[in-house]
């Protein structure tokens, strides 16, 4: 007895003091765990604040993912947001610093995640999180954050006032003003009306973007000829000390409003693709200007061509043409030639009342103002010069049109249809095929007042006298003849040797074809053959014209370069022709009668046709008449 209570007292005693060994254990490690935590952390934190980025996105990667739980963790996911956001990597931020917990994100951290949503292309969500912390206070860098990021979101929802507020704040803060001067000067040009502008000249008339909302409302003020309002607002910028990137420019428009020669009156720019993807077409175009100048240059004028490289970019392009009218101080700008790159340029050129002459083909470009002219075989000169043949020279007056189902066959059919109709004749049918096809049968017998059906097979045993009686059916079916004057094929040499025999198939041999300069190659005569026998079509440039002074460029370009000139050094021949006759012209002195001499031009005697311009600036050219004779292309007109 005595020795079993001894025993119960032992193990009560060892109960007892063991209870304190494993806990003070527990305690021990956890305690080692913090602070293997705290010592990566500060070696990661150690990493960030020296500029070792590549150390610390490492050592915070590694933290969180052994040390997840720990309560430095969200400062980890906001440093390696931060990482990322430096890098731009605004995904990869937001994927780390979404992971912080809505109790435990500081206004910093609605920061990193705001700007970061914005600069990812979440605009609503970041300007959620942004207008959060507007009011907070923070450190220089990340009031940059703050004010770029809500500048980027207003302008984005064409709220353009407050996104220049918080261009004109960032400035403050930022270490590339450069680039959001630039933003700014964007929306100033782009998204402001001239109310706009004055409210902006008055609010931030203490900083850059001030001035330069100045300079816009100069710029509208010569367009709109008021010559006093625009002396008065540049004069206003150049009294102030404030600096901002386009201070030279207006000290150039100010130079307008002194005596002497600030233009350059034997210089025109040209503006072309002379690298980049369109190069190829850019090196043809500056040939044909290199031989104008060379003609004209021969007599001793000693005009100059200051050439451009737009890249085949808009936005270089608008560049380049500020560039010629501002620091080269041309007298007109030739150029550019695509589209896109076309229209920025003009745009540019308007603004600073520089003539400028396009050669793209793209829509509209001379609605754009009073400055901008267009050389060019567009859709509509094409269609109209064939109404006018076709009307008014064969007496036609009703038409078909047979055209493919894309962009070009849609247009030309319009306006075809347009211009018909404003001479007093009328298409009255016109059928669409898509543009890979091969078999026209329907669309033709649609044309011929017949609608295309299954062909229809007997299959009974026919007699000996209905056997004797098919022999006597003629080869070709007979279909109805056609209700209209003539027909229309805007297509390409290719297409129309698929379309005109089957056009004589089905039973139109008889009916004039009109088309398109696309017929005029090689392979419409290879492949169309005595189908196409007396259709007549237009095109901007003929290399085998009688005109002698059309054999003259050729022999000469060919003489220069070795090889045959196509419509686009034809075009950019007469194209500079046309200016260069401009500025040996005394009447001449500035770019107003500049662009007064051109808007009058009339049958100006190119290689590509004679040349007029419309009221609104576009070319009204005479085009080459062609029409196929003897089984070959000649010239009608």
């Amino acid at each position: 007895m005595k020795v079993s209570l001894i025993r119960i007292i032992v193990l009560v005693l060892l109960a007892i003091t063991c209870v304190p060994v494993f806990s003070f254990a527990t305690t021990g490690q956890a305690a080692g765990q913090r602070a293997a935590a705290e010592e990566t952390f500060a070696a990661a934190e150690s990493a960030y604040r020296t500029g070792d980025q590549s150390l610390a996105l490492s050592r915070f990667r590694s933290f969180v993912l052994r040390h997840h739980d720990s309560s430095l963790t969200p400062k980890a996911y906001t440093f390696l947001g931060r990482i990322f956001l430096s890098q731009n990597r605004f995904a990869d931020a937001l994927l780390y610093l979404d992971r912080i917990a809505e109790t435990e994100r500081t206004t910093e951290v609605h920061l990193l995640i705001g700007y970061s949503l914005i600069m990812a292309g979440e605009n609503s969500a970041g300007l959620t999180q942004l207008q959060k912390v507007a009011n907070q206070t923070f450190a220089p860098a990340d009031q940059q954050y703050l004010f770029e990021g809500m500048a980027l979101a207003y302008e984005r929802v064409d709220d353009p006032l407050r996104a220049l507020y918080f261009y004109h704040r960032a400035l403050g803060a930022s270490n590339n003003r450069q680039k959001l001067l630039q933003r700014a000067h964007y929306i100033l040009e782009e998204k402001t009306d001239t109310e706009l502008l004055s409210e902006a000249s008055f609010l931030f008339d203490s900083g850059p973007i001030g001035q330069d909302a100045r300079l816009q409302l100069a710029r509208r003020a010569l367009i709109e000829s008021d010559q006093q309002k625009a002396l008065q607002y540049l004069q206003q910028i150049l009294s102030s000390q404030i600096s901002f990137p386009w201070r030279d420019e207006t000290a150039q428009l100010m130079d307008r409003f002194s005596q002497g020669s600030w233009l350059q009156r034997d210089a025109i720019g040209v503006l072309l693709p002379m690298s980049g993807r369109y190069e190829a077409f850019g090196t043809l175009v500056k040939r044909g200007i290199d031989l104008a100048l060379k003609l004209n240059n021969s007599d001793n004028s000693l005009l100059r061509v200051i050439y451009r490289d737009t890249e085949g970019d808009p936005a270089k392009a608008r560049e380049e043409a500020a560039a010629l009218s501002n620091e080269e101080r041309v007298m007109a700008i030739l150029g550019p030639l695509t589209g896109a790159a076309a229209i920025a340029a003009s745009v540019s050129a308007q603004q600073n009342e520089t003539p400028l002459l396009a050669l793209s083909q793209r829509a509209s470009i001379p609605q754009i103002g009073p400055y901008i002219f267009r050389n060019s075989l567009t859709t509509r000169l094409q269609v109209r010069a064939l109404a006018r043949y076709a009307i008014l020279q064969k007496g036609l007056h009703s038409f078909g049109v047979l055209a493919p189902d894309n962009r070009l066959g849609r247009e030309m059919a319009e306006l075809f249809s347009e211009e018909v109709l404003k001479l007093g004749g009328l298409v009255i049918d016109e059928q669409s095929y898509p543009e890979d096809a091969n078999d026209f049968r329907a669309q033709i017998q649609h044309l011929m007042g017949k609608p295309a059906e299954r062909e229809k097979v007997d299959y009974r045993q026919k007699s000996e006298e209905e056997r004797l009686d098919d022999l006597f059916i003629p080869d070709h079916p007979e279909y109805p003849s056609t209700t209209f004057d003539a027909l229309f094929l805007p297509d390409y040499a290719d297409r129309i040797g698929l379309i005109a025999p089957q056009l004589a198939f089905y039973g139109v041999q008889d009916l004039p074809l009109l088309g398109i300069n696309g017929w005029n190659s090689p392979d419409l005569l290879r492949l169309a053959g005595r189908y196409v026998e007396g259709a007549v079509f237009v095109d901007g440039f003929f290399l085998d014209s009688p005109y002698p002074f059309v054999k003259e460029f050729i022999d000469l370009y060919i003489e220069t370069y070795g090889e045959e000139p196509s419509i686009l050094e034809a075009q950019a021949f007469d194209s500079a022709n046309i200016l260069f006759a401009q500025l040996s012209n005394p009447g001449v002195t500035d770019r107003a009668s500049m662009r007064k001499a051109v808007a009058e031009l009339q049958d100006y005697p190119g290689v590509t046709g004679a040349t007029s311009f419309d009221f609104t600036g576009d070319a009204d050219k005479v085009l080459f008449q062609l029409q196929i004779k003897n089984g070959r292309i000649v010239q009608i007109n």
